[in-house]
């Protein structure tokens, strides 16, 4: 029975999370997709989107709340576009992480012969993120509560992130429990700041104000870098606000900034100013050391990016004699874990910036048998490339949330390295995948790792062995 767009359906049953978080309810065998709630919600919708099998809709009312509610900690949760799982406790979250990947391999993988370990949680399920980026705007999202204000003074301005679904609106915000001080702080006083001393807000849409984003980065050895991004190369009005920042927070290891007068906000291809340290920070894992700059990706969960490198390194079991191939290497940091394990690690990533910290992390840390190629995946990753460099003995493969191009699953079945170690932040591209190579290979082992909690997201680490 087929629902009709803007049709009412009252007192739906939230029986399961589907993909990216959504939830499913059935009303008369009729599968119902809506955000925002869980599991055990009685709740009315209003449907939105008709499909033949299934519903999109929008919630209208929580009739009776779930026994596993609980009460969100952030009062900016709703509003926000992160953290979109508070209201359920950690122990259910890690709960339906596991059932994501388990459903998403056995419908898409057609893996259901091998037992998925329990995933591995958080110690810290709050300010742990060691990168956040906020976005000034002129006109910030207005809610019940905001009706007293002037929405033509600089309170109307907005520092913070931006509402889901809207690219010209933020969340004002006054506290983030993702990442630790002096995130907070740092943020705040420049509002403060800016608002004070007429600095005006950027506009997404006119492409007029100053003021554009502001990134931090910290470290778990204590390290701290701000970056201030700008719209408009006003000298004086730079020089003001960075000297103010200097003076407030003695402690950043490294304060930048950058002038972005492009339509977009990525600052890949502008120069960054370095305006008081270093020009980067550094992290450690494991003994090792890793640089990073205002470019540079890095996994944003440190403690669990150990875990999770760890599991990696485990499944990989490389042997000293052994050539790896890291592909979608980022920064070297899987490279540089592996390398003190094996004879020969070659990475291969498509931002030259990345590629340009993989070797200096290798320098630093006096590892040597690691080299680094830029490129195109699917336009490096060739048989003649492998001609080159050896024939790799393990694959790991760390690739976007788009997964591996089938270019380079075809040359990897070619090379036909006795075993894959397969990272993700996508399981259900990583089954597609995984898929493609069971002619091949089998799934020997899968991991998942939680490195976002309070979000859907959900991390997976799968080993193949090829089939004797």
């Amino acid at each position: 029975m087929s629902k009709k767009k803007n049709e009412i359906v009252e007192n739906l049953e939230i029986t399961a999370v589907a993909a990216e978080g959504v939830a499913v309810g059935r009303n008369d065998n009729y599968v119902i997709f809506v955000a925002g709630v869980v599991p055990g919600d009685v709740v009315n919708v209003v449907i939105t989107r008709n499909r033949k099998n299934y519903a999109e809709s929008k919630l209208l009312e929580i009739v009776k709340p779930s026994p596993d509610r609980v009460e969100p900690f952030c009062r900016h949760f709703g509003k926000c576009g992160g953290c979109k799982w508070q209201m359920l406790p950690y122990e259910k979250q890690l709960f339906y992480k596991q059932q994501q990947v388990c459903d998403q391999f056995a419908r898409i993988g057609g893996i259901s012969d091998v037992p998925i370990n329990n995933i591995i949680g958080a110690d810290n399920t709050e300010f742990y993120r060691n990168k956040l980026e906020y976005t000034f705007a002129d006109r910030r999202w207005f809610d019940t509560a905001d009706v007293e204000i002037d929405k033509q003074s600089r309170d109307a301005e907005g520092l913070g992130f931006h509402v889901q679904g809207m690219f010209d609106r933020v969340i004002d915000i006054d506290k983030c429990w993702l990442q630790r001080s002096p995130s907070n702080e740092l943020r705040n006083s420049l509002r403060e700041f800016t608002r004070r001393d007429g600095y005006n807000y950027y506009n997404c849409r006119s492409h007029e104000g100053l003021m554009r984003n502001l990134m931090v980065r910290t470290s778990t050895i204590g390290e701290t870098m701000a970056v201030v991004v700008f719209a408009k190369n006003d000298k004086s009005l730079i020089e003001a606000l960075m000297k103010h920042v200097e003076t407030e927070f003695p402690e950043l290891t490294s304060l930048q900034y950058v002038v972005n007068e492009k339509f977009n906000d990525t600052i890949y291809d502008l120069d960054v100013v370095c305006w008081k340290g270093r020009d980067f920070i550094y992290e450690e894992l494991d003994g090792l050391k890793f640089k990073i700059n205002a470019k540079s990706f890095f996994q944003t969960n440190t403690e669990q990016t150990l875990k999770l490198y760890r599991k990696a390194v485990e499944y990989a079991n490389v042997g000293e004699d052994e050539i790896v191939y890291d592909l979608y290497t980022g920064t070297g940091t899987i490279a540089n874990f592996v390398a003190r394990h094996c004879r020969k690690v070659v990475g291969i990533e498509s931002v030259p910036e990345a590629i340009a910290d993989a070797k200096i992390n290798s320098e630093t840390n006096n590892i040597s048998n690691t080299v680094f190629y830029v490129g195109d995946m699917k336009d490096v990753m060739t048989e003649a490339f492998v001609a080159e460099n050896g024939r790799p003995d393990t694959i790991i493969l760390d690739p976007p949330r788009a997964g591996v191009h089938e270019n380079v699953l075809n040359v990897i079945k070619k090379v036909a390295p006795r075993k894959i170690v397969y990272v993700s932040c996508n399981p259900a591209t990583q089954a597609r995948d995984v898929a493609i190579l069971s002619d091949m290979y089998k799934v020997t082992a899968i991991q998942p790792v939680d490195m976002f909690p309070h979000t859907h997201h959900v991390e997976n680490v799968v080993q193949l062995k090829v089939k004797s």
